[in-house]
């Protein structure tokens, strides 16, 4: 928090800075309530009002009296509202001078300019949320896609914190059963206390599917790139528009007049999209433009995770054998309605009626998710590198105590790995935790949030 002095009063615009019916600009710090007082016109009094209350009122320049406009003044006490403390969001007309004036007025109550995240780690140190929850903030905001949502969801109404909860708890009665082997000599203890390695093992097996959830997070939030590929006039800007839903791409007969990439975002079965239009691949070229186009194209095939290669069955010319043999590849057959072949391994699709299209798209869900544990909204998964990294570091902790119990090793080894994992899963939730942690962590945030 070297950045971050939370005795400052902050306030910042919480809605884009764009016109609109609306815009919220949302204030926090102890006694923040009474300084805003100052900037209320007329017989209101908002010092003795209870949290939550909603006033409509007039929002007056503190220095020269000035009218700056009409707003929903909502209040939040010491304890309530997002942050814990005392807060407010003011509520006013969305246009960009108005929302200017509005933000000149807290300067001159003496409020100070929010830093990225400040809001939320406010919440964060006043308990209302640990740094899973937190984060899911910031991840929600960010998703691209609506299973992304979901997941983020989840782990913003607090799923994660109680797994975690749970299996650190599992792991805290392992480390019990150590320390009182450690502490007492059998003779005192009363009973020979074997070690739990079976409630080990479930937490180690716990610990690490939330840790393998990691590459759906990530599929599921930062989605994948997607190039669609293959000879001149084969159909791929009809496609692409196909996947947009609207004329984006050049459509003509003519071939080569894909000069350069155009790219869009799109969902195909919930996963975020970055879908790419590229030129045709010929073996000659009617210009320097075009053949720079081509170079461009096999540039993103090598970048891509899914390469769709389109072939017209009514033109069925050379085809390039390198691309279809790649395991990223997915080769379709596209003008069906005009002539219908059988090619195997080939999607067969009409761009014009949409025949195929709903297997075209089911391929790539398909190809995508092969490899992933879970693939759907409903699953408990990270995107987070911190958190993967903590998860990693407390599996593997937790396996070392596995292999010292195993080897015959003293229980204050084994005592000393289940202790890392106890100190990896609390930097997880924030139980334990660093400045320099915490910078990093909001300052990736938006302001205002």
């Amino acid at each position: 928090m070297n950045r971050y002095n939370i005795e400052d009063t902050i306030y910042a615009l919480a809605t884009a800075w764009a016109k609109s019916a609306i815009a919220v600009v949302r204030i926090s710090g102890k006694g923040c309530i009474g300084t805003l007082s100052k900037a209320i016109g007329g017989k209101v009094d908002i010092r003795n009002k209870p949290s939550n209350s909603a006033i409509y009122c007039r929002l007056i320049s503190p220095v020269d009296g000035h009218h700056v406009d009409d707003i929903v003044l909502t209040l939040y006490r010491d304890g309530h509202g997002y942050t814990g403390e005392d807060a407010a969001e003011i509520s006013c007309h969305g246009g960009l001078q108005v929302v200017q004036a509005v933000l000149a007025t807290m300067a001159e109550l003496g409020f100070r300019q929010a830093l990225p995240g400040e809001f939320s780690l406010r919440a964060f140190l006043h308990g209302k949320m640990d740094l899973t929850r937190a984060e899911a903030v910031n991840e929600l905001i960010n998703a691209q896609g609506m299973t992304g949502r979901a997941m983020a969801l989840k782990r913003l109404n607090g799923d994660l914190f109680r797994r975690i909860s749970d299996i650190k708890a599992t792991v805290v009665r392992i480390m019990g059963t150590v320390e009182v082997q450690l502490d007492y000599s059998e003779d005192e203890i009363g009973e020979d206390l074997t070690f739990p390695m079976e409630e080990l093992e479930k937490a180690i097996e716990a610990l690490g599917t939330i840790r393998d959830s990691y590459n759906t997070g990530r599929l599921y939030s930062q989605g994948a790139k997607v190039v669609l590929a293959g000879p001149s006039n084969a159909g791929k800007s009809s496609l692409f528009n196909l996947f947009l839903k609207e004329d984006r791409s050049i459509v003509s007969a003519q071939k080569g007049t894909t000069r350069d990439y155009i790219e869009a975002m799109c969902t195909v079965g919930g996963i975020p999209i970055r879908l790419y239009d590229t030129a045709g691949f010929r073996s000659f070229s009617e210009s320097e433009i075009e053949e720079e186009g081509i170079r461009r194209s096999h540039s993103l095939v090598e970048g891509a995770d899914i390469i769709i290669y389109m072939v017209d069955s009514s033109d069925m010319g050379a085809m390039d054998g390198s691309v279809l043999s790649d395991p990223r590849c997915i080769a379709v057959l596209n003008k069906s309605d005009l002539k219908d072949v059988d090619m195997d391994g080939f999607v067969k699709l009409s761009v014009v009626t949409g025949a195929g299209f709903s297997e075209l798209c089911s391929r790539i869900t398909e190809k995508l998710t092969s490899d992933l544990g879970v693939s759907d909204e409903s699953a408990l998964v990270i995107e987070n590198d911190r958190q993967k990294e903590n998860l990693s570091r407390a599996v593997s902790s937790l396996q070392a105590a596995r292999l010292a119990v195993e080897s015959g090793l003293p229980l204050d080894i084994v005592s000393m790995d289940i202790q890392e994992a106890l100190e990896a899963l609390g930097e997880l939730t924030g139980e334990v935790t660093t400045d320099d942690i915490l910078d990093r962590i909001f300052g990736s945030f938006c302001v205002g949030k």
